[in-house]
């Protein structure tokens, strides 16, 4: 290993005294499966973890902080593990600790970096066991779980769910699938409450169709079933088609949500609010629109809606992106709920943004953006997750939703003022940090192949490394030393597989090898 586990120890003693100051005391997660009392954080992150070390040390810090947080999530259960969302549990009996599907994929994508394999596979098979309401929220489960190979390298988690996926998949369609081929939904279930746009066919979950599509044709493929494959494929290409032509809004080049058809089924939702319209665009950009790029490959031109990201009366905020465009009428409109999508940031959104411009800069061709632009939205990221306690102190803090001006804990300040529910949000469970910097920052691109393929959208930090990262079976280190002092490797970006290093290159870009090579490449 180039990093050593006890140099970042002091950053959990720190956590630790900070969760006391904040809560009173510190939460190390429920009781195990063998009623054992939950192991502390650092015990646990020794184990699990691969190791982060940055000269960036604001980034290196939340690394460590958000496995922090994270870790409180995870429980063992009787039948394997289970990743949930809130603190504390929510008081029911369903023998799941209130776990939800909405940021599952976003904990699979976490927990395929860990050590243990079975937190992730477990997590897995447990959103697609029939009892367990996968469809509660919109979600791209069959993705994740693709996410969860791709890192791995296994495919028999994949190919043993492709039943449940291929049923999980009907379900919708029998239920949110109008006649003309669009899938709608409530902005609620999209886990994105009074937004603007509001109900109908949005670009959520008809982008995370089209991509679940894909993956199961894919898996198909793996488990030799060609005619799924040809079906799957055929849904995935129908419904890729109608998002470039119903949901892309010339006028205001974005993907926006469309208001339902007169025979929609949405129509018969108790919780449908109907805007009066038919077939019209919502007429306000929200982040969702670029959801696209993250799971299908939008038009070349459609590009153009990039330029809104850090647009002043656009999404630009200083401690994230705004959900709803700024230049809307109904930007942050009056709301007693705490939950609302019409313009605070969410790190839910923020983390699907990241993921969607990683996505659409790893394309091919010119971008209206570039990697200094991802850093800086990372960055602003980075920068919100903090919190002042009553003496004044900052500390490292993940809640619901915030002000991305003022970076005040929105949901936070409205339940204490309540009196209702107060500390909900605490280390809230709903967004991802890791699987970002190691994709995007550091720009691992995980494969089905033996090829490796690094693309770094960092620039500015003079050293970074990932160590002991689980990938294929083998573990991976990725380094960047500008001076070669740092890891005393030599200077430049270079990969390491189980200890050995294969590929290196003296400036920051594109680093590209196989897994089995045998001989450094340059």
């Amino acid at each position: 290993m180039v990093l050593q586990p006890a140099d970042y120890r002091h950053y959990v003693e720190q956590f630790e005294a900070d969760e006391r100051a904040a809560t009173g005391k510190v939460y190390d997660g429920e009781p195990q499966a063998d009623g054992l009392t939950p192991e502390p954080a650092w015990a646990w992150m020794e184990r699990e973890l691969p190791w982060f070390d940055s000269s960036d040390k604001a980034v290196e810090e939340m690394y460590y902080f958000r496995w922090y947080a994270w870790k409180k999530h995870l429980v063992k259960t009787p039948h394997g593990y289970v990743i949930t969302e809130w603190l504390p549990k929510p008081e029911v009996k369903d023998g799941s600790y209130g776990a939800l599907p909405d940021a599952a994929p976003f904990h699979l994508d976490e927990a395929r970096w860990l050590h243990t394999r079975a937190i992730a596979e477990d997590d897995a098979r447990f959103w697609f066991q029939p009892e367990n309401d996968v469809r509660k929220y919109s979600d791209a489960m069959a993705t994740a779980v693709r996410s969860v190979m791709l890192a791995n390298g296994d495919n028999a988690l994949a190919t043993s769910l492709l039943p449940e996926m291929k049923r999980v998949y009907g379900d919708w369609e029998r239920t949110q699938q109008d006649s003309n081929g669009l899938f709608w939904s409530i902005d609620t279930r999209d886990a994105m409450e009074k937004s603007i746009s509001g109900d109908g066919y949005r670009p959520t979950l008809n982008s995370y169709m089209e991509s679940d599509a894909r993956t199961i044709a894919a898996t198909a493929r793996l488990a030799h079933d060609e005619t799924t494959a040809r079906e799957y494929e055929a849904k995935a290409d129908k419904l890729h088609q109608l998002i470039e032509t119903v949901l892309w809004n010339p006028k205001d080049e974005f993907y926006e949500v469309v208001s339902p058809a007169k025979d929609s089924g949405i129509r018969a939702q108790k919780k449908f609010v109907d805007s009066g319209t038919t077939m019209q665009f919502s007429g306000v950009r929200e982040l969702i629109g670029y959801l696209p790029w993250e799971y299908s490959e939008p038009a070349q031109d459609h590009d153009v809606a990039w330029r809104q990201l850090f647009a002043p009366q656009g999404f630009d905020g200083h401690y994230g992106a705004t959900t709803a465009e700024r230049r809307s009428p109904r930007f942050r409109f009056a709301s007693s709920d705490q939950c609302t999508w019409n313009g605070p940031a969410w790190p839910f959104a923020m983390t699907q943004t990241l993921q969607a411009l990683a996505s659409y800069l790893d394309g091919a061709g010119k971008h209206v953006l570039d990697g200094a632009d991802y850093m800086r939205l990372f960055d602003r990221y980075v920068l919100a997750q903090h919190i002042k306690l009553k003496d004044g102190r900052m500390i490292d803090w993940i809640d619901e939703d915030y002000d991305a001006d003022t970076d005040e804990w929105i949901a936070k300040r409205m339940l204490i003022e309540k009196n209702k529910q107060v500390g909900r949000g605490n280390y809230y469970n709903h967004s991802g940090f890791a699987d970002p910097l190691i994709t995007g920052v550091i720009g691992l691109r995980p494969r089905a192949d033996d090829r490796i393929v690094v693309q770094p959208l960092v620039r500015a930090w003079s050293y970074f490394a990932i160590d002991a990262l689980p990938y294929h079976g083998h573990l991976l280190t990725i380094a960047w030393d500008a001076t070669g002092k740092r890891y005393r490797h030599g200077k430049g970006l270079w990969l390491a597989v189980d200890g050995r290093i294969i590929a290196r290159r003296t400036t920051l870009g594109t680093l590209e090898t196989r897994l089995n090579a045998t001989k450094e490449k340059r």
